[in-house]
C-alpha cells in the first residue's frame, strides 16, 4: 500500500535496483536476507512507531540500502566494499535524512528500523561468503615448508645471542680437535644419545 503512484515510485525504482544488486552478488543470501529485512522491519514498526498508519516499503528499501552498505564493512572484501560505495554515492543523502524524527507525513521509523535492521542482517550472514568471493592461498602451490631451502637456520631466532655463539665456540674447539689429533677424536667422539 502506498500513499501515491509517486509514493509507489519513489519506493519501487530503489527496490528493483538494490534487490537486483543484492540477488546479483549475495545470491547466497539473498532471498533469506531480504525476508529477514521484510520480517523484522514490519515487526520493529509494530512495536516501536507510533500509533498511525506506516503505509509504503520504504523500511525494507532503508533495510536493503544498510545490508549492502554494511556488507561491505563486515566481508571487507573488494566487491563488498565496491558495493557498499556505489549504494554510499547513491543513496547517502536521502539516506541519512530519512531516519531523522518528526518530519511530517514521513514514517522515518520505518526508515530508521529498516536501516538498522539491515545492518543486523548484514552481520547475520557476514559469514556466508560467496563461492567467487573466497580467497586463494597465494602460497596453495608452493613446495612444502619442511622441504624448501632456507637462508637462515630454522632455530635462529629461538635462540639466545649466548647460546648461539656457545654453540659457535664448542663447534670451533670440535673443529679445531679433530684438525689437530684426527685419530684420537674419531674414536672418542661421543654419540648424540651420550650428549648430557
Amino acid at each position: 500500500i502506498h500513499g501515491s503512484f509517486s509514493h509507489l515510485m519513489s519506493n519501487s525504482i530503489p527496490t528493483l535496483f538494490v534487490g537486483t544488486m543484492i540477488y546479483y552478488f549475495y545470491r547466497t543470501v539473498a532471498t533469506r536476507s531480504i525476508f529477514m529485512i521484510y520480517l523484522l522491519t514490519g515487526f520493529a514498526v509494530w512495536l516501536f512507531a507510533r500509533s498511525v498508519f506506516h503505509i509504503g516499503i520504504s523500511g525494507v528499501v532503508y533495510g536493503m540500502i544498510s545490508f549492502v552498505s554494511f556488507m561491505g564493512i563486515f566481508r571487507t572484501n573488494v566487491r563488498s566494499i565496491v558495493l557498499a560505495l556505489i549504494i554510499v554515492v547513491l543513496y547517502s543523502g536521502s539516506y541519512f535524512s530519512g531516519v531523522l524524527p518528526n518530519q511530517i507525513g514521513i514514517s522515518w521509523e520505518s526508515h530508521l528500523c529498516g536501516a538498522l535492521v539491515g545492518i543486523f542482517t548484514a552481520y547475520f550472514y557476514k559469514g556466508e561468503i560467496e563461492e567467487e568471493e573466497q580467497e586463494e592461498n597465494p602460497f596453495a602451490h608452493e613446495p612444502a615448508r619442511e622441504n624448501r631451502p632456507y637462508f637462515l637456520p630454522r632455530d635462529t631466532f629461538e635462540k639466545t645471542k649466548a647460546e648461539r655463539i656457545r654453540e659457535e665456540m664448542e663447534r670451533r674447539a670440535a673443529e679445531e680437535a679433530r684438525r689437530n689429533n684426527p685419530d684420537w677424536y674419531s674414536s672418542n667422539t661421543l654419540d648424540d644419545g651420550d650428549i648430557g
